[in-house]
């Protein structure tokens, strides 16, 4: 019998290898606008984090996905990153 292969992704926060059903995707549309990505399947280029309010302050803080997804993140995708985790 086949093994079914379990997708993982790594968090830009903490750089750890995670299952892809335990990270949140945020993602850079083409037309330059950010928004969190709940099918994982939105095109455009995408950063995962770990489903955790510190980890979600900390790239708030870092400005990680700033970086990462190279356009200025407004603090509602960081609002609404917490509201979905609680």
């Amino acid at each position: 019998m086949k093994v079914k292969k379990i997708p993982m992704r790594t968090c830009v926060v903490t750089k750890e290898k995670c299952e892809k059903k335990d990270l949140i995707r945020i993602v850079r549309t083409p037309d330059k606008q950010v928004v969190v990505d709940l099918t994982g399947k939105l095109n455009g280029k995408g950063a995962y984090l770990k489903k955790d309010l510190e980890v979600i302050n900390k790239a708030r803080q870092s400005k990680v996905l700033d970086r990462v997804l190279e356009v200025s993140v407004e603090d509602q995708v960081y609002d609404d990153l917490i509201n979905l985790i609680k």
